[in-house]
């Protein structure tokens, strides 16, 4: 390594301008990266309602309803013409009202009373939208404009137009929020004003490239757009500031800056690999999940790490002897106490904390796995939102409701009359268009307009489009979507397709449900092994994982006790982040606390430890945290605002463990982590037992 290193240090300027040229052409690719907001999209592909979704879309011009409008104070012939202006909006490719279900020129009281109440009530119009995917944030403008901010409008349609829009204005705050918060943290926790100007370059031009390179991918999730470059700039921070710390140390005793420089990188390359090899695993970890999401995050996080050490080892060392001067220059004296006194401080309450980390392992770990679960996007939106205000407005007037489709092969209409039949006994279904349920089973097709057999019949299917009144996310709806495919199975076995937001939430729960132990087994088996294998010990492993994994225990039983429930995808998500992320504060202050155990006792080790871990870890710990409170409070996504407050709140747990509980579990297994080092005479005790040894 130290002939690489002497290369990059002789050719600085030929690195930085290589460095400058791919930030310039990631910077134009970044624009070229396409950014997905609907998470059904991340269900696995032979998921039954992707499939379904898949056949509807190749059969059916229209595909399945994803977008509701409500209309106030209009009568019938004013809600039909409100129906046609709706239907002119491009991207809306169907709409469905009362008339499509029944003779609207009939008297309204003749007709089925719960039909005319889910499209029809108290001269207040709701009708069906199906827009295109690829046109909607333009569709849902359009509608906006064509409605008022008097009526209402929601849907996954709407919902996924709206974060589209709202999360891309928020990333930019939370980003200029986040940069000029860091920047102060560093101004406070290193001693000249350049160096915070050289690590946020060095962050940057990583974060840059690592952005632009996501197009290797075409595509990346929203979840990775919002929260991938915030987290590898909270995450990899104090790579630059450690090794910024070696160089100045072997400047003391190398002859030159370059020989400085070279050895500062020799002596920071296995600490700093070894903590971005571990939280590499623990983003690699995500990949393992079926939902897709887990995965587009994962290699986003993992490729950013792995460019941040790049930088870190080549652009770094560059830029830092080019301005070396500069720093001189600069130097202020430390913002910073020497955290001997907050030392003593741990010293005296870390065994208490041991005895309550103890106690609250068990009952931490088993309130984090029953809490309550939001699945699917209905809840993304609160009601501080136009679309949570829109969402609720629709649900005080029509209840909560849903649209589900049935395609089942259309040769039989005497089994189709027998399946609508039985559809329509269950309780939820409170309306149903089909061939057989509009036209009748005994006409034939030939004498239906175009329009209405475009809509119920294509080449191989006929479709049923089902009204439910039902929320899409709870134990009651997941049981009747599973009726639903009992009863249409038991008359179509195997060739039938099912559709629809609720139906692709209960997909989604039983999907994302089955990842969970497997991605956390895997990562704390990974990550496990990496610390074994790097600190040559099996103790201190087992110590660390649990130190961090009850923090994240910790993290995820606070909203059980205050009964908020979690969106299963951030509850997923954060256990992976937060092990990978914070595990390098276990693995700095053990690493100190073994070198100080070479020259001091017990106490005296763990005093010098604190005293020496606690400005890094503070350093790198509340810049996470400030990202995921950013993230948290600035972010109207209900999914990224709850991702980015279990960051935070995560990351405060994960640092408090480490400074308050890990050393008293490292004094405590003293004897059995190093069985070697206790026979050398550095070890051997005086008298006193506290008092510092010398050789």
């Amino acid at each position: 390594m130290r002939r690489f290193y002497t290369a990059i240090v002789r050719h600085r300027k030929a690195v930085l301008c290589l460095f400058a040229v791919l930030a310039v052409i990631c910077a134009l690719c970044k624009q070229m990266v396409s950014v997905n907001y609907d998470m059904n999209d991340y269900l696995p592909e032979d998921t039954a309602s992707t499939v379904s979704l898949d056949v509807m879309e190749e059969e059916f011009s229209g595909g399945i309803p994803n977008a509701r409008v409500m209309i106030h104070n209009v009568s019938v012939p004013e809600a039909l013409e409100y129906k046609q202006k709706l239907s002119e909006v491009d991207g809306v490719t169907d709409v469905m009202w009362l008339d499509d279900a029944a003779d609207v020129a009939q008297p309204l009281e003749t007709l089925d009373a719960d039909t005319v109440d889910t499209y029809y009530k108290d001269n207040t119009a709701l009708f069906t939208v199906t827009m295109e995917e690829h046109k909607r944030v333009a569709a849902v403008d359009d509608i906006r404009a064509r409605i008022g901010d008097d009526n209402a409008m929601s849907g996954t349609a709407v919902s996924t137009a709206v974060a589209t829009t709202s999360t891309v204005s928020e990333i930019s705050k939370i980003a200029a929020f986040a940069v000029l918060l860091v920047l102060l943290i560093l101004l406070l926790t290193t001693t000249s004003y350049i160096e915070p100007l050289v690590v946020l370059i060095g962050l940057g031009i990583a974060i840059i490239i690592n952005a632009g390179s996501n197009l290797l991918f075409g595509e990346i999730s929203f979840v990775t757009n919002a929260a991938g470059n915030i987290l590898q700039l909270a995450v990899s921070l104090d790579y630059s500031v450690f090794l910024l710390h070696r160089f100045t140390e072997c400047r003391e005793k190398a002859e030159n800056v370059e020989e400085a420089m070279v050895n500062a990188l020799c002596k920071s390359t296995t600490s700093i690999l070894s903590s971005g090899a571990t939280t590499v695993i623990g983003f690699l970890a995500l990949c393992l999940m079926q939902f897709r999401i887990g995965p587009d995050l994962g290699l986003a996080l993992a490729k950013g790490i792995a460019i941040s050490l790049i930088t870190v080892f080549t652009f770094s060392p560059a830029l830092i002897l080019s301005v070396y001067r500069w720093i001189d220059k600069t130097e202020h004296r430390s913002f910073m106490p020497d955290f001997h006194g907050f030392g003593r401080f741990v010293y005296r309450v870390m065994l208490p904390l041991v005895c309550a980390f103890v106690l609250i392992v068990v009952p931490a770990n088993l309130a984090s796995s029953h809490n309550d679960f939001y699945y699917g996007s209905s809840h993304i939106f609160g009601p501080e939102t136009q679309l949570g205000a829109d969402t609720k407005e629709m649900e005080d007037i029509f209840g909560k409701q849903d649209t589900y489709v049935v395609l089942v092969p259309k040769d039989s209409t005497a089994t189709q009359v027998k399946l609508s039949n039985e559809l329509q006994q269950l309780p939820q279904i409170s309306s149903m268009i089909s061939y057989v349920d509009a036209a009748g089973a005994e006409i034939p097709t030939e004498y239906l307009d175009e329009d209405t057999l475009s809509q119920l019949i294509s080449e191989h299917y006929s479709r049923l489009v089902l009204t439910i009144d039902a929320d899409y996310e709870v134990e009651e709806t997941f049981e009747l979507v599973q009726q639903i495919r009992d009863i249409t199975n038991s008359y179509y076995p195997d060739s039938y397709y099912l559709a629809g937001e609720g139906v692709s939430t209960y997909d989604l729960m039983t999907t994302v449900t089955q990842d969970m132990n497997k991605v956390n087994l895997v990562a704390i088996a990974a990550v496990f092994l990496v610390l074994a294998l790097t600190m040559g010990s099996v103790i201190l492993p087992v110590i660390l994982v649990i130190c961090i994994e009850t923090a994240i225990w910790i993290n995820l039983a606070i909203p059980y006790f205050m009964g908020s429930p979690l969106f299963y995808i951030a509850y997923l998500i954060i256990s992976s982040i937060q092990l990978g992320a914070t595990v390098d504060y276990a693995i700095l202050l053990t690493d100190r606390y073994q070198e100080c155990r070479r020259k001091y006792d017990k106490k005296t080790s763990i005093v010098e430890t604190i005293s020496a871990v606690t400005v890094s870890i503070l350093t790198s710990g509340i810049t996470l945290v400030i990202v995921g409170f950013l993230l948290g409070f600035i972010s109207t996504h209900g999914l990224l605002s709850q991702l980015g407050i279990l960051l935070g709140r995560g990351s405060l747990c994960s640092i408090f463990s480490v400074l308050f509980v890990l050393p008293g579990l490292l004094y405590l297994f003293d004897g059995v982590i190093d069985r070697k080092n206790k026979k050398s005479k550095l070890y051997r005790r005086h008298e006193q037992p506290d008092a510092p040894l010398t050789e």
